[in-house]
């Protein structure tokens, strides 16, 4: 009984983290492929290549945070963007340019914005 129900959650979750990589690349292509290029290697010296990049096949949370905070020329998303469509276009980025990485949960994307301060600027790791 136990695998009948892990194998139909697998069936219905598998339809669900398509659309959410699909929904995440079409925020790529809005919000991030001018910079990071639609390809995710970047431009050497400007803007980092996402293909293969150590911060985008570890840690989701610092991932997210990284879209929250900023970084550099990068701007924060905090504002601009849900937890759904963060946790969208980091899944699409993590399973895409040779990358293979589990996708990205909303709930991990929540969590690290509840850290972060309600008003001003970032702080600690990865803030400006």
């Amino acid at each position: 009984m136990k695998v009948a129900v892990t194998l139909f959650a697998l069936l219905v979750a598998a339809p669900c983290a398509a659309q959410d990589v699909a929904a995440g690349e079409v925020l790529y292509k809005q919000k991030c492929a001018a910079c990071h290029q639609p390809t995710g290697k970047g431009v050497k010296g400007a803007f980092p290549a996402l293909a293969g990049d150590a911060l985008v096949l570890g840690d989701p949370a610092l991932l997210s945070r990284m879209l929250l905070v900023g970084k550099g020329g990068m701007p924060t998303f905090k504002r601009l963007m849900t937890d759904q469509q963060i946790a969208d276009v980091l899944s699409f980025v993590r399973s895409s340019f040779g990358n293979s990485a589990a996708p990205v949960l909303p709930d991990v994307v929540a969590a690290m914005r509840a850290t972060l301060p309600a008003s001003g600027g970032p702080t600690g790791p990865l803030g400006n």
